[in-house]
């Protein structure tokens, strides 16, 4: 139960420490983090793999903190594989750190400080954030400074903007045959510990129990799973108009859980134009749909089914569809461009990091490959588009 209650990995601060092999990199992470997380060994080149573990650093907050192979295992294509897997954990970093070797002798003094420069010069063309940690510093001094790191790029709540304190939310969550067994899912948590925070009140309720959330008073907004759109939006527009003098005459504004997440950590307007591509499909057009979790597919699951149809609706066309989750989405342009995307369709990317998601949309962009959100979609074959600068409200 326990992982019940931690924060999501999506909303963790990630540090990810890098450096030569034998730098002491797992040294400093198991002191980091208080607890035996990496193996540690003389031998150079003992970490392999990308290694983590969440922990909470007051008055930074939940993170996630991550061991790493060294940038220079020599160990021929299996060698440059690790670098290659090491690397890829900046695409997810918010902090990174290097680690001094302070290696003795000008050879190796030399190759650190190229492969240092090197590592900065990329931080800093992805807009990580870089740290360097020398043995000189104690771990708890190097700790502190950490803590107090105010990150700039830090995403805005969910309701930023939407939701005030005294304001009333309907959350529209449906119980079908997708749905995990006695939980509610992540997004869906999330949402209503927002408004909690907000000092709004959050009701919760299937579809077929909407209009009697509304006849219970106004209602600020209404929060929907994306697959529930039509149903939400007949259930809005005719309470609307069997409204009594007095009473509602005008549905409360919509959107979805999909929507506001693509909203706090992706690029709604990209999202929006990605959609509109969508239309201009044909036939034998392939489309990636990438999902950042990864779980055991149901029937009726929302990627691999739902989206397909939507999809069909809206372009008229038999579609070739691919399907990532994970980190499996292409690692960059022009891995997307060879897999032949006409389209791709992010989830809205709960269990992922902003930097994540932003660098999934950067990537579709230099590929020339427009690239849309699961609820705008969902959204658009129901025939409710984006309501142009209401962000992520829906127009009905």
């Amino acid at each position: 139960m326990a992982g019940l209650n931690e924060t999501p990995r999506g909303a963790r601060t990630h540090i990810a420490f890098f450096g030569l092999r034998n730098a002491g990199k797992s040294t400093l992470v198991n002191a980091f983090t208080g607890q035996d997380v990496a193996i540690v060994s003389d031998v150079a080149g003992t970490t392999t793999d990308p290694v983590s573990k969440s922990m909470e650093i007051l008055p930074l907050g939940p993170c996630v903190v991550t061991d790493t192979a060294g940038l220079d295992d020599d160990g021929g294509e299996l060698g440059a594989q690790r670098v290659r897997r090491s690397l890829a954990v900046l695409s997810t970093c918010d902090v990174a750190v290097w680690v001094a070797t302070e290696a003795e002798g000008a050879a190796l003094a030399g190759e650190e400080a190229r492969r240092r420069a090197e590592f900065f010069a990329e931080c800093s063309r992805r807009g990580v954030p870089a740290l360097e940690y020398r043995r000189s510093e104690s771990v708890e001094a190097f700790k502190a400074r950490v803590a107090h790191l105010r990150l700039s790029d830090a995403p805005p709540p969910l309701l930023d903007g939407l939701v005030h304190e005294g304001d009333s939310v309907v959350c529209v969550c449906p119980i079908d045959g997708a749905a995990p067994k006695g939980r509610l899912i992540l997004p869906q948590v999330q949402l209503i510990r927002e408004c909690l925070d907000a000092g709004a009140t959050a009701s919760v309720c299937q579809p077929a129990q909407l209009r009697s959330c509304l006849a219970r008073g106004p209602v600020s907004l209404v929060v929907t799973d994306s697959q529930a759109f039509t149903a939400v939006r007949d259930t809005l527009l005719g309470a609307a108009r069997d409204a009594s003098p007095g009473a509602l005459s005008a549905p409360p504004p919509l959107t979805s859980f999909s929507i506001l997440f693509a909203r706090q950590k992706g690029d709604l307007d990209e999202f929006s134009r990605g959609v509109e591509a969508a239309f201009s499909l044909r036939d034998g057009d392939r489309v990636l749909i990438a999902e950042g979790c990864t779980h055991r597919r149901q029937c009726n699951d929302i990627g691999t089914v739902k989206l397909p149809k939507a999809l069909a609706r809206l372009s008229g066309a038999s579609l070739d569809f691919s399907f990532v989750s994970g980190q499996g989405f292409p690692e960059d342009a022009a891995a997307l461009r060879k897999a032949g995307c006409r389209l791709v369709v992010q989830c809205g990317g709960c269990m992922l990091t902003r930097r994540e998601v932003l660098r999934r949309v950067a990537i579709a962009r230099e590929a020339g490959v427009p690239i849309a959100n699961y609820g705008l979609v969902l959204a658009a074959a129901a025939g409710i588009r984006t309501a142009p600068g209401r962000g992520p409200l829906v127009s009905l």
